[in-house]
């Protein structure tokens, strides 16, 4: 599957662009499951500067999305059609002024809890239990082990359709349970949190304890996409698919994993198509059990083969 090449009008277009624009890039080795088909273009921009004079000049017909670290993100065999737009090492800076910790939307969640830690400064160990990017953090008020990303978030900043700047404080963000009121139509671009005074050695401690949690409960060493589906209200996603008789179905290449119910794996050779229909398999028995519609949380993008 291949799209148009519209690389060289969108470099006409914007002379000065520093980033680097790749026509039809392949997009499963830019995802944890490994599978989907290519960008039309993806993007990757030097800076904040850079991506600014890419959305002010993109032509407003093309589609556009970003993608963090793909730890949470399905692209469908066909592709995604226009512009994917992913943060590389221009936003991946991080800054420690007293409490508050100041990293770009590229970087990982891990990086910042062990900043945040090596600092002394508590309350953002839970980043370590979240495999994506400070981005996806911020869009989906990511959270695990008790914390979440509006307990310490302080402001975010963005590049918006037309290419201005825009900051967000904690009311205009307006956070739920894992979205966030901002604009869809913005790209992150920094963010800065606030934690508190803490012992350097019992924070690592809660980190080493974290990761070991993950290891011991959910498939991290597998071609997986994370949480496959938001847990309902009173309710846990992964009692209603083992309630359901899910664990360990299989279609095609894909499985739900034995470890946790609410993972879904690529076994090896799985199309994207082959996991979208397992989550829907899924999805329907839960919906005949217990009447309960499962959302999905992982964000399924791109159009069939």
């Amino acid at each position: 599957m291949t799209f148009p090449d519209i690389t060289p009008t969108l470099r006409s277009l914007m002379p000065g662009l520093r980033g680097s624009l790749e026509a039809n890039a392949p997009m499963a080795p830019l995802s944890w499951f490994r599978t989907g088909g290519p960008a039309q273009v993806l993007f990757t921009p030097a800076d904040e500067d850079d991506l600014a004079l890419f959305m002010a000049a993109l032509p407003p017909e093309l589609p556009w999305m970003v993608v963090g670290l793909g730890s949470n993100l399905l692209v469908r065999d066909g592709g995604v059609e226009g512009i994917v737009i992913r943060l590389g090492k221009g936003f991946g800076d991080i800054r420690v002024d007293g409490l508050t910790v100041s990293a770009g939307a590229g970087t990982p969640d891990v990086k910042v809890a062990r900043a945040a830690a090596d600092a002394g400064i508590r309350g953002l160990s839970f980043l370590r239990g979240i495999p994506g990017a400070i981005g996806g953090a911020l869009r989906m008020n990511g959270g695990a082990y008790g914390g979440e990303t509006k307990d310490v978030f302080v402001s975010a900043r963005a590049v918006a359709r037309d290419g201005s700047r825009v900051t967000y404080d904690a009311q205009a963000m307006g956070f739920s349970y894992r979205k966030c009121a901002a604009a869809s139509d913005i790209v992150f671009t920094q963010a800065v949190f606030r934690g508190e005074p803490g012992d350097r050695e019992e924070i690592l401690a809660e980190m080493q304890r974290i990761t070991k949690s993950r290891s011991s409960t959910q498939p991290v060493n597998t071609r997986t996409g994370g949480s496959t589906f938001k847990n309902p209200p009173g309710s846990s996603a992964w009692k209603l698919v083992d309630e359901a008789g899910c664990r360990g179905l299989i279609v095609g290449g894909a499985q739900v994993s034995p470890m946790h119910t609410n993972f879904l794996v690529n076994l090896g050779n799985a199309s994207a198509a082959d996991i979208e229909t397992l989550g829907e398999t899924v999805r329907e028995r839960v919906r005949n059990q217990s009447g309960i519609e499962l959302e999905w949380e992982i964000k399924r993008v791109g159009r069939p083969a």
